[in-house]
């Protein structure tokens, strides 16, 4: 773990760059929710009174009127407003959804659903993922390296108690995959399967499709109108991303470094047999 010293007094830079990142998060949550809630609760109210309104004339409707009405649906849609249920959404912009949000943003997920509508917004978050992407993958990368170390430590423990090194080593490595996958890829679909009402199977596709940063928009946690979710469950969701990335991107790592050395090891057998093969016998070397 590396140091800096200022003022005489020792940090760390994990601790530091920790904070930063959460900072950085929070502050992108509170700027999205200043620019756009207030925008977003115009529209609702141009929606709710374009639905009263509908409701009065349905007797008269004509296929002009229907054309228009869809339009409006349309619009308040694409404004994050979701048309179905009643003014008592729950609105995109709070906190927790513009911290989710935020996050989404800085790991390049983009789950498509969601995004600013007012100018104030849309230039506000050209800025902030301009910065904080690369904050997002020197944090990922330094929470990657950490649980490298942490791995490797742990690989280390375990050779210096036993001879079998090499199992040793496996056995760390499956240690890592169950515990991650566990973590990362099994609970929290269970949490999302109870409170979205989705199936597992959907709520895994969800966990993957989200960590993996593919991000179809397809199923989003805490986007139902129906439901009442608690204030900080898509700001648990964000963390979850945030540190499901990391582990994720190591597991891809080692993954694609194990990849790697089999066809390094595949390319030198192919390369000694070429060579042998190409070699003169010896039989032709002493005539």
């Amino acid at each position: 773990m590396s140091y800096f010293t200022i003022y005489g007094i020792r940090v760390s830079w994990t601790v530091v760059l920790l904070l930063g990142y959460f900072v950085y998060l929070i502050l992108g949550a509170a700027v999205f929710q200043v620019l756009e809630k207030q925008a977003e609760a115009h529209t609702r109210s141009n929606f709710k009174l374009a639905k009263l309104k509908f409701l009065t004339n349905y007797s008269c409707l004509d296929g002009q009127a229907l054309e228009r009405f869809v339009q409006i649906i349309i619009d308040a849609w694409e404004k994050g407003v979701n048309p179905t249920g009643n003014s008592t959404n729950p609105s995109n912009w709070d906190f927790s959804s513009s911290f989710f949000f935020a996050g989404t943003v800085v790991t390049t997920i983009g789950f498509g659903n969601l995004s600013p509508s007012t100018v104030g917004g849309q230039v506000f978050c050209v800025f902030y993922a301009l910065f904080g992407v690369p904050l997002n993958l020197t944090f990922l990368n330094h929470l990657g390296r950490s649980m490298n170390g942490h791995l490797k430590k742990l690989e280390r423990n375990t050779q210096k108690s036993s001879n079998h090194r090499q199992a040793m080593k496996i056995f760390t490595l499956v240690f890592f995959l169950i515990f991650g996958t566990i973590l990362f890829l099994v609970l929290p679909p269970l949490v999302f399967s109870y409170v979205e009402g989705w199936t597992y199977g959907e709520s895994f596709y969800f966990a993957f499709i989200t960590l993996s940063t593919i991000g179809f928009g397809d199923y989003v946690v805490g986007t139902d109108p129906d439901k009442h979710y608690i204030s900080i469950y898509r700001s648990l969701a964000g963390v979850w991303i945030v540190v499901g990335l990391a582990w994720l991107a190591l597991l891809f790592n080692l993954g694609g470094g194990l990849m790697e050395r089999v066809f390094e090891r595949k390319w030198h057998r192919e390369k000694s047999k070429q060579e042998d093969k190409n070699s003169p016998k010896q039989e032709d070397c002493c005539t």
